[in-house]
Order: structure tokens, then C-alpha cells, then sequence
């Protein structure tokens, strides 16, 4: 991959993420896998509950490892939450499908190649 090829891509990347209805999206979902862990520790220490600091403990230790589901699940979670909030975001959208159609592509090609 060239340099320029690269910078591109990298532009398109940084754009996509950038997006400030996406951001909104993945902040939400990442509320809704990660968020509510950290608020109940900070709430369960401040008022020296034991049981919100030992849920939330579990959980973030289970966030921590590096294979938990819960990264692909936020991702998930604000995609469907983009084509629900914002369904005029063409551009984003169109994006995804593509990245969506890649992934289909890529793994339909596995398929066959392992028969």
C-alpha cells in the first residue's frame, strides 16, 4: 500500500468516526454495555453500598478481558441505534452497507474456498 493510498484511507476512517451522529450513537451504546458499571461503582463507593460495588466490579473485570463480547455488542448497539435516531444519515449509512457487504463478500468467499 503507497503512502497516498494510505493517508486516504485514513482520512475516510477519521471521517467516519468523526461523525458527530455517529460519536452520539456510540456513546449511547456504550452507556447501555459499559457505562451503567462505572456509574454504580461511583454511586455504590460514594454511599459505601456493598452489593452496587461488588456487581460492578464483577462486570468491569469481565470488561477487562480481552475477547469479552461486549465490544462487538456496543458496536452493534449504536449501529441500530443510527438507523433509528438519525435514518436521513445517507452517507454514514451508505457506509456501513458497504463495510457490511464486504464483510458478507469476504466471508462467502471463506466458505467456499474451505470446501
Amino acid at each position: 500500500m503507497t503512502k497516498e493510498k494510505f493517508k486516504e484511507k485514513l482520512k475516510k476512517v477519521v471521517q467516519f468516526f468523526a461523525n458527530p451522529r455517529l460519536f452520539f450513537c456510540l456513546a449511547i451504546a456504550w452507556i447501555i454495555t459499559n457505562g451503567w458499571s462505572y456509574i454504580l461503582l461511583a454511586i455504590g463507593t460514594f454511599f459505601q453500598i456493598g452489593w452496587m460495588v461488588a456487581v460492578a466490579g464483577a462486570y468491569m473485570t469481565f470488561l477487562w478481558f480481552p475477547f469479552t463480547p461486549e465490544k462487538l455488542a456496543t458496536v452493534i448497539i449504536a449501529m441500530f441505534l443510527l438507523r433509528k435516531l438519525f435514518p436521513n444519515d445517507k452517507k454514514t449509512l451508505a457506509i456501513l452497507h458497504d463495510l457490511h457487504q464486504k464483510v458478507k463478500n469476504a466471508w462467502n468467499n471463506r466458505k467456499k474456498k474451505d470446501k
